[in-house]
């Protein structure tokens, strides 16, 4: 839980500090600024070094590790304000002092420039991180303040229930150490107006906090730090603990059929650049993590085996076929079924703050319970966080539009691939055709799915356009909408596309107005005649 409060000092209205908190797929970003009040450009400076530090994190180099991103953020952010200070007013003006968090998994990085601080509390005790760079109540670094920072780095492991705090001094400057630590628990706002009240709501100095909570902790660095190899080659009929190397399932050779003791499973190994490169590691520990705690019907079950002589992890071998390869098309109840399946999955996994990412026919699994087809949604490696900003998880043809713009992924964005994988499951067809990676397609509107399979039902056919809508506005915010209208096909309402004619929509209606509008007029020209 993240909360953030800031008062300007006195009966101020706008004070010099300047904060904001965003989450970056696996990545929580913390800074807080106190732009230094008697430089001319205080504020300026805040508010620039945190939106700058924000949105380059946003775009950060995913293979660089966090320090050298850290420390090389802020030093190119120092010297520009350096550099423009000295352009503009020929001395240091554009002065702040940061204090900067970022928390990956159950790791805290963190650095501070100034007398910003950042705390930790454990266990009822409350220690500082940073370092107050200032004596005698003279600051001696500030970011914008020299060409060369002295910026302080640190690093700690996390654990559960423990709470970070980011303060300007004008907090800790009216509350001591036990005050801070009794109201961090009540969160940013209560904590600053804690100091408020103190003074009597007349604070000396801009007052600002962030406290961050650690509720839970996926222990995917325990997971990294195991000594592991990642096999270079592997070959048929190769033992592995027990299991017995079949078949690769994949062209890149690291997913494999296996058996042991006359059961098949699914071993999967990460790719063999992992080895140098950590974040392709990372993103193979993540995806292995995602698969072990997702314990749900709709997905197969997954295991990490605790004694390995190698580095993966093993699933359930699904018997069927994957969607793509699927006789098209589906029947009516299968397809609403496997509608309902992705819609009910994709809430599952909201509970988690996920999205898969890559809904798509190839993702899905048929296979059969009892003469009955059921599916099993397949491939971790692309679930994410909701809202991530810049990810390149997904496959073009099932991408929302507004994915290939760099928008958020979020609800609608996941309605979008469900409904034009429906679209396909039902027509064999793409809506929008095949988008090549790396282009920057134009969508017009698609086909009605009716007029390629003329068995999809009226309703049916509404809630498949509306979820492939281009405009997002149009289209299903929630999975809760389209799976309401799924299960109650009675109160769907027809949907157009209102670009095109009233003949391109509705042929029968427009020749019925038009039948009506001719005899209308056959009728006047008649009483015209015998007038």
């Amino acid at each position: 839980m993240i909360t953030s409060f800031s008062l300007a000092k006195g009966k101020d209205l706008i004070g010099d500090d300047y904060l904001d908190v965003k989450k970056f797929d696996d990545l929580t970003v913390a800074v807080l600024c106190d732009g230094v009040g008697s430089a001319d450009g205080g504020r300026e400076a805040a508010k620039r070094v945190v939106k700058y530090l924000i949105n380059n994190f946003k775009n950060r180099i995913k293979s660089w590790p966090l320090e050298k991103t850290i420390k090389t953020f802020i030093t190119s952010i120092n010297k520009i304000l350096y550099n423009e200070s000295l352009n503009l007013y020929e001395r240091e003006e554009l002065l702040t002092t940061l204090a900067l968090v970022v928390i990956e998994n159950d790791r805290l990085y963190g650095a501070n420039v100034g007398d910003t601080r950042i705390y930790l509390k454990r266990d009822n005790n409350l220690i500082q991180l940073s370092l107050d760079q200032s004596e005698d109540n003279m600051l001696l670094e500030a970011i914008g303040m020299k060409e060369n920072i002295n910026i302080y780095y640190f690093e700690n492991e996390l654990q559960k229930n423990d709470e970070i705090l980011l303060c300007s001094d004008g907090l800790y400057n009216v509350l001591d150490e036990e005050e801070i630590k009794r109201f961090m628990d009540l969160g940013a706002y209560n904590l600053v107006k804690a100091a408020s009240k103190k003074v009597n709501d007349n604070l000396p100095d801009d007052t600002s906090a962030i406290v961050i909570k650690i509720k839970n902790l996926p222990p995917i660095n325990k997971l990294k730090k195991l000594n592991l190899e990642i096999p270079e080659t592997l070959k048929k009929d190769q033992i592995i603990d027990g299991y017995k190397l079949i078949k690769p399932l994949i062209q890149n050779n690291r997913t494999w059929l296996v058996e042991k003791k006359d059961k098949k499973y699914v071993m999967k190994f990460p790719l063999i650049e992992a080895k140098e490169n950590e974040h392709l590691l990372d993103q193979y520990i993540k995806e292995a993590w995602n698969a072990v705690r997702l314990k749900a019907g709709f997905f197969p079950k997954a295991v990490i085996p605790k004694k390995r002589s190698y580095r993966y992890y093993i699933q359930e071998y699904i018997d069927g076929v994957n969607l793509k390869k699927y006789k098209k098309p589906l029947h009516i109840d299968d397809a609403i079924n496997l509608a309902k399946t992705l819609l009910n999955a994709s809430q599952y996994l909201l509970k988690y703050d996920l999205v898969h990412a890559d809904i798509k026919p190839e993702n899905i699994i048929v296979s059969k319970r009892k003469d009955k087809i059921i599916f099993k949604i397949i491939d971790f490696g692309n679930i994410t966080e909701i809202y991530s900003i810049n990810t390149k998880a997904g496959t073009p043809s099932y991408l929302a539009p507004e994915r290939f713009k760099d928008a958020l992924i979020n609800e609608s964005t996941e309605i979008f691939a469900i409904g034009v994988t429906l679209y396909e499951a039902l027509t064999g067809k793409l809506p929008y055709g095949e988008i090549e990676p790396f282009s920057n397609p134009t969508f017009k509107s698609p086909k009605e799915p009716k007029k390629l399979n003329p068995k999809i039902p009226d309703w049916l056919n509404s809630v498949i356009l509306r979820s492939i809508e281009i405009n997002p506005d149009k289209r299903y915010k929630h999975y809760s909408e389209m799976l309401f209208e799924l299960t109650h096909p009675q109160k769907v309402k027809p949907y157009f596309d209102k670009s095109k004619s009233l003949i391109q929509r509705d042929p029968a209606k427009a020749y019925k107005i038009a039948f009506f509008v001719s005899l209308f007029v056959n009728f006047l020209l008649l009483y015209l005649l015998l007038k």
